[in-house]
């Protein structure tokens, strides 16, 4: 990953135009959930990248779910407040990253007065489900 990173980075740099107008920032990089839990191994199988654009209206409480996958987000616009069924909380702000509970319920709020958007990335196996609510698995 860090050569891949340092190879980009070397071929931006080295178009002089391009060089001037791109920036690269590392919004995230980690091994840990957001609550410091160490993230699982990937499961095995053909990979499957997915990612979602999410949008959820001012006031609006997702129903409680979990993650078999590994997933990371950036809201782009408002507050989202993430709860765990045992009580642990984060909201986050515009231009906030996460990184999910993997195989943990909980549930996204948001808690600000206007719509909030959030990109969500998910690392999973084709054909495998990337969400679950507690109708489908308890």
């Amino acid at each position: 990953m860090k050569q891949m990173y340092l190879l980009a980075c070397a071929l931006l740099l080295s178009v002089p135009s391009l060089a001037e107008e791109t920036r690269v920032e590392v919004v995230t990089k980690t091994t840990k959930s957001w609550d410091g839990a160490q993230l699982p191994a990937y499961p095995g199988g053909q990979p499957e990248v997915t990612i979602l654009r999410i949008t959820i209206p001012a006031g609006v409480k997702l129903p409680m779910h979990k993650h078999p996958v590994i997933n990371a987000g950036l809201l782009l616009t408002g507050e989202l407040t993430v709860t765990t069924k045992s009580g642990d909380v984060i909201t986050l702000g515009a231009g906030d990253s996460i990184v999910e509970h993997v195989d943990k319920w909980h549930f996204g709020a948001n808690t600000g007065p206007s719509e909030a958007e959030i990109v969500v990335f998910y690392a999973g196996v084709e054909g495998a489900p990337i969400t679950l609510g507690q109708d489908s698995d308890q």
